[in-house]
């Protein structure tokens, strides 16, 4: 019998908004789950932010918690208490990889690693040197 694909951890990746003007912070960010079986799933890619603040200003660390952030659970309309969104946010993550076939419990969703990655480009402008396209 064969193993049930089961989910690792999950990974947001955090890309340059090239539809920001270019001196200023603007970031993408694509949140996928990663699979024991090698494959990622993507569970968003609608998320993301920007800010006045100039590349040169900004640091990785920034970034890394602020996507974390971004991908959610998002904060709670008036009327909803924080462990409502929390609890719906994770139950529809889970329902997305349900649809692709891996079951995963909600709190065991929220309970797994969570690691962001930078691209190279991302990087290149918040050490202050020029992207390469």
């Amino acid at each position: 019998m064969a193993a049930m694909t089961a989910v690792e951890r999950l990974l947001t990746t955090a890309y340059v908004d090239d539809r920001a003007p270019d001196e200023h912070v603007s970031v993408r960010a694509r949140h996928e789950a990663v699979l024991t079986d090698g494959r990622r799933l993507l569970l968003l890619d609608d998320r993301g932010w920007g800010s006045t603040q100039r590349w040169s200003a900004a640091s990785a660390e920034d970034v890394e918690e602020t996507a974390r952030v971004v991908v959610g659970p998002d904060e709670p309309p008036e009327g909803r208490t924080w462990e409502q969104e929390q609890t719906g946010h994770w139950a529809h993550l889970a329902r997305i990889l349900e649809e692709h076939g891996v079951a995963v419990d909600a709190r065991d969703l929220r309970r797994l690693p969570h690691d962001v990655v930078l691209t190279e480009r991302l990087l290149a402008l918040l050490g202050g040197e020029p992207a390469s396209s």
